[in-house]
């Protein structure tokens, strides 16, 4: 089956690769320039040309013009909080078993890297719920969301971005997975696990071998099997 790409529109994001692999990301926006140490480039000389292609800039420098793939956004959007890098996502959606079709709980959006391959998992017949402590990662998340999604046809309404404490408990329930980035899950698990369906998976992300220590005893004392723990180590060659 062959299919054809749409040509680039104004308003979604592209990749701009110099000769030595640099990566800029920017937003096309008819009437604006991009500028770098290589020169200029009109973006209506990107708008309504294809993938692969390439433009000169004022200095005569050559980029290569592409979409960017999620992890291409993950690595490049803005920071509220530490995003978590696409080796570790990859692993998170493969553990956790993220199907499509499946409700989706997310404590500690942070700046939201790990909620939209979440999302993009669970598909639209699924639904992503995810939970941040602090206004001001909060905001940022939904920027970087809404930036990714600009383009796209906007964010989809089965993606939920919450201010709240989960310590407490959440409103969700008959839940199929739960995601806790958080720096002591232990102390959400008893709130909010008894909201998981029987068979659901619990998926906690910490840097230390201390955090996985008390997360795992809480884990057991309430009821959980089958617990793994994982280190994820990426070599580029």
């Amino acid at each position: 089956m062959t299919t054809t790409r749409k040509p680039l529109v104004a308003g979604e994001r592209v990749l701009l690769i110099d000769s030595r692999e640099r990566r800029y990301l920017v937003t096309l926006r008819s009437g604006k320039q991009f500028h770098s140490h290589m020169g200029i480039v009109e973006h209506d000389a990107i708008i309504g040309g294809d993938e692969g292609s390439y433009v000169r800039t004022t200095k005569g420098g050559r980029l290569i013009v592409f979409r960017p793939s999620l992890s291409d956004y993950q690595l490049k959007m803005k920071r509220g909080a530490q995003v978590i890098y696409p080796k570790d996502v990859g692993q998170i959606l493969v553990g956790a078993d993220i199907f499509p079709g499946a409700f989706v709980v997310e404590a500690g959006t942070g700046s939201g890297a790990l909620t939209l391959a979440l999302a993009r998992a669970a598909g639209d017949g699924g639904r992503v719920v995810s939970y941040e402590l602090r206004e001001d990662h909060h905001a940022q998340a939904l920027e970087n969301i809404d930036a990714w999604y600009e383009g796209l046809g906007g964010k989809p309404e089965n993606l939920e971005l919450k201010v709240g404490d989960v310590f407490g408990g959440i409103e969700e329930d008959g839940v199929d997975r739960m995601i806790l980035d958080l720096p002591e899950p232990w102390a959400a698990i008893p709130a909010t696990t008894d909201s998981l369906l029987p068979g659901g998976i619990l998926c906690c992300y910490l840097p230390t071998i201390p955090q996985v220590s008390q997360t795992v005893e809480m884990m057991r004392r309430h009821g959980f099997d089958f617990i793994e723990t994982l280190e994820v180590l990426l070599r580029t060659w």
